[in-house]
């Protein structure tokens, strides 16, 4: 069972008082080869080679691309979390047809973009500062694909694990979009959230585990894991 808001909030209340005030603060990490957006000492969010600013560092992000194997594509995709902007620099490169609305709640993440070549405001790409569950709440067949990718210190937020944010996320696409979520291995909500996506995925991931037959949903080495779901 995951966190309740008012749960999420103490305990990052006390985490930030045992940890002091770096707690939860976004910091840029500098590699020999590669620059970093972490949660503190806790985890990497988003790396970025810098000899090639717009290619997919971190296996998860590259596993979220499986969506092109349904929309290769897509007119529109919004992403809910921007991060260091591997997902969207990404799509915004590689595909000059495809319009690319980011979802961002923090502000401080978004003033980060110019140390991760995040692409400037255009007809083609923006970022859009709001809480994703509150901008989808009431989008109605708006983008084809949406990978969801937003996650702070404490994990993935409550607001963006509910039913009622999944459904909005369902009203959001168009005929035959594509939900790409990413989540951790270890999430105790994991089971509720594949509920979540719709009740033919869940009946096929239980039928699979209970088969020990392949595995339908992607895993990756940095204990991501992610559902994939196509709207038809």
């Amino acid at each position: 069972m995951g966190l309740s808001p008012d749960h999420h909030n103490q305990l990052r209340h006390a985490l930030a008082e045992h940890w002091g005030k770096t707690f939860g603060k976004r910091v840029v990490r500098e590699g020999l080869r590669t620059r970093s957006l972490c949660f503190d000492a806790f985890g990497i969010q988003s790396t970025m080679r810098k000899i090639a600013p717009p290619e997919l560092d971190l296996s998860y992000t590259r596993a979220m691309m499986s969506f092109q194997l349904f929309r290769p594509d897509p007119r529109d995709v919004l992403i809910g979390g921007l991060g260091g902007g591997s997902l969207s620099k990404y799509r915004f490169h590689k595909f000059p047809s495809t319009r690319v609305t980011i979802v961002e709640i923090d502000d401080r993440v978004i003033a980060s973009r110019e140390w991760f070549a995040i692409p400037p405001e255009s007809g083609r790409f923006r970022i859009v500062h709001a809480d994703a569950a509150e901008y989808l709440s009431d989008r109605i067949g708006v983008a084809d694909v949406i990978p969801l990718d937003g996650f702070d210190a404490l994990g993935l937020p409550a607001s963006l694990s509910s039913q009622s944010f999944y459904d909005a996320c369902h009203t959001a696409l168009r005929s035959e979009g594509v939900l790409v979520a990413n989540l951790q291995n270890n999430d105790p909500r994991a089971e509720a959230i594949t509920k979540s996506m719709g009740p033919d995925l869940y009946r096929y991931v239980k039928k699979m585990e209970r088969h020990h037959r392949t595995d339908p949903v992607p895993r990756c080495p940095s204990s991501n894991t992610l559902l994939v779901e196509q709207d038809v």
